[in-house]
């Protein structure tokens, strides 16, 4: 479970494709990861109900993939995160996973905020492409308003032009002023949003190098998707981490954390 004064480390596929496939990753991250100093939650969504494509792969669904989600935290004992994008999914979620994600895309959304907040878990607020770190205390604010202040904020880019995004590492000193955890999102990020007819291309070979500037910054977590097979995922292929590669972060990420916390 979730420890104070660890380092977040949310990893997991962007969608769930089949419950094999899932369990497989779920497994391996756990194996992979347990031996480090890190607060490991395993994330998938359900429904990717924000694809630019009607034609793109969705997800299980509700149904299907909550029963997957709750295997995987039975049989591993793993903290789990999902997304929701109704507020009608909000009581189906809460009895299974610990950490309740809110889209980027719905980051406003005062009801689908207030709902999930009122659950009393881990609300991990998406910021928007479109808004500054400035207005995210606003989002905070509504979170706080129902007693809830478990709260992770997650920087995942911000619109450049058409197509493309940019994070400003400023936004993470400017969000931490709030007083909750700062995640930097490795792989959204580095997305190249719709540039693909319709799919979203990114840069992946820029995952490594900005999540260790993002640590170096002062971020208290990493997001990042994974798959053992990137090319073959049904989504974002272009910008999920290579499964195998998920360990080669961590221990980079426990070295520069010493490092950072040596007094120099």
């Amino acid at each position: 479970m979730f420890e104070k004064n660890k380092f977040i480390f949310i990893a997991g596929p962007c969608v769930i494709e089949n419950r094999e496939l899932t369990l497989k990753i779920a497994e391996y991250l756990n194996k992979r990861l347990k031996n480090y100093p890190l607060n490991f939650i395993f994330k998938a969504s359900f429904d990717k109900a924000n694809r630019t494509s009607l034609k793109s792969f969705r997800g299980l669904g509700l149904e299907k993939g909550l029963k997957i989600l709750r295997e995987v935290k039975e049989k591993l004992k793993l903290t789990i995160l999902t997304d929701v994008h109704c507020q009608y999914q909000i009581p189906y979620v809460k009895d299974i996973v610990d950490v309740i994600q809110i889209p980027a895309f719905l980051c406003r959304q005062t009801d689908l905020i207030l709902a999930a907040a009122k659950t009393g878990k881990i609300i991990n607020i998406k910021k928007g492409q479109f808004i500054s770190p400035f207005d995210v205390k606003y989002i905070i604010q509504k979170i706080e308003s129902t007693g809830n202040k478990k709260i992770f904020i997650t920087e995942r880019g911000t619109c450049f032009g058409y197509n493309n995004l940019i994070v400003d590492f400023r936004s993470f000193l400017i969000m931490k002023k709030y007083g909750y955890p700062i995640i930097y999102d490795a792989t959204h990020s580095l997305q190249r949003p719709s540039i693909k007819g319709g799919v979203s291309g990114g840069d992946v070979e820029f995952i490594f190098p900005l999540s260790l500037a993002a640590i170096a910054a002062g971020v208290d977590g990493l997001f990042m998707e994974v798959h053992p097979h990137p090319a073959k995922a049904l989504s974002d292929k272009y910008t999920v981490l290579k499964l195998d590669n998920v360990e080669k972060i961590a221990k980079k990420v426990i070295k520069l954390k010493k490092v950072l916390e040596e007094d120099i």
